[in-house]
C-alpha cells in the first residue's frame, strides 16, 4: 500500500480541526481537548508496562500515564514520584496471590509489607521495651528473624498499624472486618470444621497433629504465632492468628485464630499492642 492510499485511510479517521484539535472516531472534537476519542465498542489503550519497565522510564514527564500490569492499576508520573489514579502512590510490588471463598477474594498469603498505602513507612521495632510502649502502628518478623521467618510467614502487625487512616491493606484490599470473617462460617461448613478447610495441611509448618488440615478453601491459614504486649513472642507453629479491623471495646480488637489441634474457626479479641498475621480482602 502506497503513501497517498494510507494517508486516505489516516483521514477517514482522523479529522484534524483548523484549531489543531485532533479527533479519532469524531469529525467535532471539543475544542477544549486537543485530542478526543469516540467509540461505543472500543477503548483507549494506554501502554501496559511491569513495576521495572515503568521504574526504568528515564526523566518521566510529569502527567505520563501507563498501565501497570504487576499493580492492576493506571498509574501517573506526578513529576515526583508515580501515584495510582485514585492518588495514593503507586504500587512497588506485584498484585498479591488470591483465592475466591464464598464470593470472597481473599490473599492467600499472609501481608508483608512495611509502607502504608499512602507510602509513609511504618516503623520496624524489635526491641520489647519500646513495643509495650507503643501507641502507634508498628511491625515485627516473629523472634526478630527475618531470614527464617519472613518468606512463610510475612509480618506480625500491632492493631494500630491495622486500623490506621493511611491504609495498611494495599490499594483494592483491606483488612476485614468481624463479620466479613463471620462470612466464612456457613459455606465452610460452620464453626466447628471451617478451620480445618482453611488451615494449610501437613506438618511443614504447623505441629503434630495438624487436626483435620485440608486446605480445601485455599486460604493456607498458618501457625505465625504472636508477639506479646510485653514484647514476647509466643506459640509459633502451634497457632495462627489474623486481625479484624472490629473494635470489641476501644482498645480490645476482634481476631480469628486456628490452633494445630482443632478444625475450628476460633474467634476472640485481645489488646491492640498484640502483634498477629494480617489478611486481606478485595474491595
Amino acid at each position: 500500500m502506497n503513501k497517498v492510499n494510507l494517508l486516505f485511510l489516516a483521514l477517514l479517521f482522523i479529522n484534524v480541526s483548523i484549531a489543531q484539535n485532533v479527533g479519532i472516531g469524531t469529525n467535532t472534537p471539543s475544542e477544549s481537548a486537543i485530542l478526543e476519542t469516540s467509540s461505543t465498542t472500543q477503548g483507549f489503550l494506554p501502554p501496559r508496562l511491569t513495576i521495572s519497565q515503568r521504574d526504568a522510564i528515564t526523566n518521566p514527564a510529569t502527567g505520563l500515564i501507563i498501565f501497570c500490569i504487576d499493580c492492576d492499576e493506571l498509574d501517573v508520573f506526578n513529576g515526583v514520584i508515580w501515584k495510582s489514579m485514585s492518588g495514593t502512590a503507586a504500587c512497588v510490588s506485584s498484585s498479591p496471590p488470591f483465592v475466591k471463598i464464598c464470593d470472597q477474594i481473599w490473599m492467600s498469603n499472609n501481608l508483608d509489607v512495611s509502607k502504608y498505602r499512602n507510602g509513609d513507612v511504618i516503623p520496624q521495632v524489635t526491641d520489647p521495651a519500646v513495643w509495650a510502649s507503643l501507641t502507634i502502628g508498628a511491625w515485627c518478623w516473629y523472634n526478630n528473624d527475618s531470614a527464617t521467618y519472613a518468606a512463610i510467614y510475612g509480618k506480625l502487625y500491632n492493631s494500630y498499624a491495622v486500623n490506621d487512616s493511611r491504609g495498611l491493606a494495599p490499594l483494592g484490599w483491606h483488612i476485614p472486618s468481624f463479620t466479613e470473617w463471620r462470612t466464612l462460617e456457613p459455606c465452610l461448613g460452620g464453626v466447628s470444621i471451617a478451620g480445618g478447610k482453611m488451615k494449610e495441611s501437613g506438618t511443614a509448618h504447623w505441629s503434630i497433629p495438624n487436626t483435620n488440615a485440608t486446605n480445601s478453601s485455599g486460604f493456607k491459614a498458618l501457625p505465625g504465632g504472636f508477639r506479646s504486649p510485653n514484647g514476647q513472642f509466643n506459640v509459633l507453629g502451634f497457632n495462627g492468628y489474623y486481625w479484624s479491623s472490629t473494635n470489641f471495646l476501644s482498645n480490645l480488637v476482634w481476631f480469628r485464630y486456628f490452633s494445630y489441634n482443632d478444625e475450628i474457626y476460633n474467634e476472640s479479641y485481645d489488646y491492640m499492642s498484640y502483634g498477629l498475621s494480617v489478611r486481606c480482602l478485595k474491595d
